[in-house]
């Protein structure tokens, strides 16, 4: 299984780390061994919206060899709505067996035409814009749609994870891996 974690400038850190975490244990406590990942993005190197620089492993290449792609949100999400190579680069992910956002990551979906005729959420502030995008916004911690996952603001993005987690590697590995990371609402099963 390989996953595509994107990136862009000014997007919030830790939507992407969020994520990132439970999914990378997946691996790490032997749950999926064979899982891989890539930091993708259309430069090199890519500022958060602190700030933060992340390393993109994959420049500008195709998402279509993936079996997830994550898209964090942050402040950057409505700069690249009309990012017309950003987004027919996202789109390459369109056969892509799982789409997952975190907070305002769902704009994009959304703006590639992945939330069509599907229910999503977003960061609270961005529920407006989400509207046009798809069937109906969720006011939910998580929605999810089958080959689409979308999560709140930013602290649903440790959630989204273990959502995640629960998918791709059952029960047992979603327990073990919020116990590993004391995370203190593991036995929250309900997020929809």
């Amino acid at each position: 299984m390989k996953i595509a974690f994107i990136v862009y400038e000014r997007m919030n850190a830790l939507d992407f780390i969020g994520v990132y975490d439970p999914l990378s244990r997946l691996q790490s406590m032997g749950f999926l061994p064979d899982l891989e990942w890539e930091v993708c993005g259309l430069r090199r190197e890519i500022p958060g919206e602190k700030g933060m620089l992340f390393e993109v492993t994959r420049v500008a290449e195709s998402l279509a060899a993936y079996d997830v792609i994550v898209v964090p949100g942050g402040p950057g999400s409505r700069s690249l709505l009309h990012n017309e190579k950003f987004i027919t680069w996202l789109r390459t992910a369109t056969l892509i067996p799982l789409k997952v956002s975190v907070g305002s990551g769902s704009l994009l979906l959304g703006q590639a035409g992945f939330l069509i005729g599907r229910r999503a959420t977003s960061h609270p502030h961005a529920f407006l814009e989400l509207e046009p995008f798809c069937a109906r916004v969720d006011d939910a911690r998580i929605v999810d749609e089958g080959e689409v996952v979308t999560a709140r603001g930013v602290t649903a993005a440790i959630d989204l994870g273990l959502h995640l987690v629960r998918r791709l590697a059952g029960d047992e590995a979603r327990s073990r891996i919020a116990r590993q990371m004391d995370y203190p609402y593991a036995d929250l099963t309900d997020y929809q």
